[in-house]
């Protein structure tokens, strides 16, 4: 599908924003130069007739990325948890699009779900209701099991919401090509990579029996975190399309009055959204990498319930070791450590200088500590840190890109809760408790006894493989090409090894 077609995509894009008031809107929230509101408005007026209307009745970036489509919600969705950036009106508006959006009708959905499951939807469910929430992809219904009376969560995929991602995404890919074409500069951030992750991210989102597997084994990862559950998944009444799970009471984590009314402790709800989150990336290595407040219940016990797990991040152990020592340095003001675990592990050039690196990360980390999080203004920071890692040559890491968006979405759901979080306090204890088990003598004997297990494994064919070894070293002149070749492939280990941090000091700067 990708082609010359999509020009026209991207030119309604933008007459959209135009028709529907949106390009003025998100000017004004980001504050855009002057000569900038000038080439978009000569440009984006006359061709605004070729925008599409949208609802009259939602605001206007609101009725704009409805009308766009679902690649488009999504990115609606992430800019909603930072008010800082986009402004608190912008961001408000912006929160319908998390699980208030148009549904499609029940009837539909229950003929998706008979399709799916392979028998009528009454010899399965009871009092099947309405759409009582709606989403960029799915939408969820109440309903009650006919064998237990339970009350239950059915999830729907949206019809033809593959096909619409498809068109989006292409879009996107060209959009990709378009700026790396005209912007050199731009191509170590490899927007076109960037494009293929979230293509992947998406697909993988469309399959519902993924998602109740990562529930599952969310829900076992989590089961002992005081004040945090996920609801239990029914595998017999889930499939490609359909998802049924516990239902869950409570209050969305975007409903200020109704957690205000309820008498809960917004300080405590926002310090447990960002250390949960933590101990799940650090911990376990599989991570809620969708937790914005539509995903976010608070039960009337003061849990807080996540939902939506389409998805999900992982993190192997060398990596969440090496983010959070640089978090650890970030915390203690040790810059010149943060910046020698970069070099240490190549993720900046050998050439360039420890000791200017050091003092570009101490500017961007000294003006947030101990400050009120309401007079830290996130975009002059991203500004500012976009300028350090193009100056030392830092490359976008693609593995690592659902890890810092979702710093960034947590650390707006836990200031939409508290806004005077101290995100370095809240985050202390738990980086500290992972340093004091992963990277002291006891990480070391565990990563020994690891190794010979391993290594106890292989034993009976390691005579073998020692012969094989030396037969291939023996060989004519082939031998300094075997040797060669050892010592690159040892290479590409190592990088290997090292190369998925990268974007975890982009992570820990931009969050």
């Amino acid at each position: 599908m990708r082609g010359p077609h999509n020009i026209w995509r991207l030119l309604r894009t933008g007459a959209t924003l135009e028709r529907t008031g949106a390009m003025r809107v998100v000017l004004d929230a980001l504050e855009a130069p002057r000569p900038l509101r000038i080439v978009a408005r000569v440009i984006g007026w006359p061709l605004q007739w070729l925008g599409i209307k949208g609802d009259p009745a939602q605001p206007p970036v609101t009725r704009a990325l409805t009308a766009l489509g679902p690649a488009y919600i999504k990115f609606g969705q992430i800019l909603s948890t930072r008010p800082d950036v986009v402004g608190p009106e912008l961001a408000r508006q912006l929160r319908v699009l998390q699980d208030k959006l148009p549904p499609f009708s029940r009837e539909k959905a229950m003929e998706v779900i008979a399709s799916e499951l392979g028998q009528p939807v009454d010899d399965i469910f009871d009092d099947v209701s309405e759409p009582v929430a709606a989403a960029s992809i799915a939408q969820v219904h109440s309903a009650r099991l006919k064998s237990s009376g339970a009350r239950v969560a059915i999830k729907v995929l949206r019809p033809g919401i593959e096909r619409a991602f498809r068109k989006d995404i292409d879009a996107f890919y060209l959009s990709a090509s378009v700026i790396e074409a005209l912007s050199p500069a731009s191509r170590r951030l490899r927007p076109t990579d960037v494009i293929k992750h979230f293509e992947g991210v998406v697909m993988g989102e469309l399959d519902l029996r993924l998602e109740s597997a990562a529930a599952s084994e969310f829900a076992a990862n989590t089961e002992k975190d005081e004040g945090f559950r996920v609801p239990a998944i029914h595998w017999g009444h889930s499939g490609k399309r359909v998802m049924t799970m516990d239902w869950v009471e409570g209050v969305s984590a975007s409903d200020s009055d109704a957690i205000d009314a309820a008498g809960f402790d917004r300080a405590l709800l926002g310090a447990r959204v960002l250390q949960m989150f933590l101990s799940h990336a650090l911990r376990d290595g599989f991570f809620h990498a969708d937790m914005h407040h539509g995903n976010l219940k608070i039960a009337p016990d003061g849990d807080i319930v996540a939902l939506d797990f389409g998805i999900m991040g992982t993190l192997d152990v060398y990596t969440r070791r090496v983010y959070a020592e640089i978090l650890f340095g970030f915390i203690n003001k040790d810059y010149r450590r943060v910046a020698e675990v970069h070099f240490e592990a190549g993720y900046v050039p050998a050439d360039r200088d420890v000791n200017e690196f050091a003092r570009a990360l101490r500017a961007v980390g000294e003006p947030i500590f101990g400050m009120d999080a309401t007079h830290i203004s996130m975009a002059r920071l991203l500004t500012y840190l976009f300028d350090v890692t193009e100056r030392f040559g830092m490359e976008t890491r693609t593995e690592l890109i659902l890890l810092q968006r979702t710093m960034v979405v947590v650390e707006g759901v836990s200031r939409s809760l508290d806004p005077h979080i101290n995100i370095w306090n809240v985050a202390e204890p738990v980086v500290k408790s992972y340093i004091t088990q992963n990277l002291g003598p006891r990480a070391l004997a565990r990563d020994l006894a690891k190794s010979a297990r391993v290594l106890a494994r292989f034993g009976p064919r390691l005579p073998e493989l020692a012969e094989q070894l030396l037969i291939q070293q023996s060989r004519k002149t082939a031998s300094e090409e075997t040797a060669s070749g050892w010592r690159r492939g040892l290479g590409y280990a190592a990088l290997a090894l090292v190369a998925g941090g990268l974007g975890a000091a982009v992570t820990l700067l931009v969050t």
